[in-house]
């Protein structure tokens, strides 16, 4: 049996659903095909349920890209305040977290549902819970076999997302598509994942669910990556929590991370601690600022049992360095089955990013995790979706 439509959208996820919606309501004539018999599972389990939808410090420098200007002109066309104005016409009760974080006052569900009614304004058709067979083109136009149906349009939306969260049933299909047209894609690693430490880091992997508010980065306190003043965990395998997370992005392998574990102390604070308590430790002093373990750990690396009177100067300047950059290097991730999303993915190269369509191929567009623009995490990567999904949907 075959049906006709005016777009294909491959991907039941934010993206997928907006670019449907927005295509729906400009009269297009839209199928949303996906293999996962529910759309927007990723949706449904984030922000911890309540979904973190969006985030209103979005700016294209808080994305990762092989082109940081890409995602510019989808998010500046769509924005944040767009889309909360989108949820609060749903009648969805929202609040700020830190950093301009947004998230339902409910459940992530509510923003599922909203996407699927704005589908249904748009007459799209949903066909959900079959796998997707062979995906062809040829006479300028896309044909998509599933359960048994053949679904033809002049338009493909590649919305399949990235391999993170595999359980969920994420997988790399949008790379073999993407290739299979001609496209090339930037090399996927696993991103807002947690980092592991080799066993010679031991003492602080028995620091386990120790946390402390912490700045991170890649390399060294001068390098060019961005740092994290957010929280960072210590984890039976390694190192986690938002800093952490965050630096994970940039992170490649034999890269270190540098931590400073107490930002925003002024060059010579534990001359000054010397000073003022000569017979104190320098764990003592550390337990002031931060968690009793952590401090214990980080004196011990340095000698904790001398009393600062006996420390030469020279040598606490030296513990201030080292605890304004303290290095880690990781020796790998938790992987996809961990990372919040992924890093590369389909080249920006070869598409537009007014329209996110195909620069050498007709008809063919990439939207959303698909694409090699990752955002930090906070609701970025979900902005990215509403604006990428948006541009396409008014392009098709």
């Amino acid at each position: 049996m075959n049906a006709t439509f005016d777009a294909i959208v491959l991907g039941a996820g934010g993206a997928g659903l907006m670019c449907a919606a927005t295509a729906g309501q400009r009269g297009r004539r839209v199928v949303v095909i996906d293999h996962a018999p529910e759309p927007g599972r990723k949706i449904v389990i984030s922000g911890g349920g309540r979904c973190n939808f969006t985030n209103l410090g979005t700016a294209a420098d808080r994305f990762v890209s092989a082109n940081p200007h890409f995602a510019k002109s989808a998010l500046g066309r769509y924005t944040a305040r767009d889309f909360l104005a989108l949820v609060e016409r749903h009648g969805i009760a929202w609040h700020e977290k830190t950093l301009g974080q947004l998230f339902c006052d409910g459940s992530a569900r509510q923003i599922v549902a909203m996407l699927l009614d704005e589908c249904e304004a748009g007459g799209v058709t949903l066909s959900l819970g079959a796998a997707i067979g062979a995906v062809e083109h040829g006479d300028g136009v896309f044909r998509v076999e599933q359960g048994g149906r053949t679904y033809t349009a002049p338009a493909l939306v590649i919305a399949t997302g990235g391999p993170s969260i595999p359980k969920l049933g994420a997988t790399g299909v949008a790379y073999d598509l993407a290739r299979r047209f001609g496209l090339k894609v930037v090399e996927p690693r696993p991103a807002l994942v947690p980092l592991t430490l080799p066993t010679e880091e031991a003492l602080f992997r028995d620091l386990a669910g120790v946390a402390a508010p912490v700045v991170a980065r890649v390399g060294s306190s001068t390098a060019k990556t961005p740092a994290f003043a957010e929280a960072a965990l210590f984890t039976h395998r390694g190192l986690s929590g938002p800093a952490i997370l965050q630096v994970s992005s940039y992170w490649r392998h034999g890269e270190a991370v540098a931590i400073d574990f107490l930002p925003g102390r002024e060059a010579g604070w534990l001359l000054a601690a010397k000073r003022a308590r000569p017979r104190a430790t320098l764990r003592s002093v550390l337990a002031a600022d931060l968690p009793e373990r952590l401090a214990t750990t980080l004196a011990e690396s340095m000698g904790a049992g001398a009393e600062l009177a006996g420390r030469k100067d020279a040598e606490l300047t030296a513990a201030e360095r080292r605890l304004a950059d303290w290095r880690f290097v990781p020796n790998g991730s938790e992987g996809f089955a961990k990372a919040e999303v992924t890093v590369g993915g389909i080249a920006t190269a070869g598409l537009s990013s007014q329209t996110m369509a195909a620069r050498h191929v007709p008809g063919l567009y990439a939207i959303g995790e698909a694409v090699d623009v990752t955002g930090w995490l906070g609701g970025y990567n979900f902005q990215w979706a509403w604006a990428s999904g948006w541009a396409a949907g008014m392009a098709v």
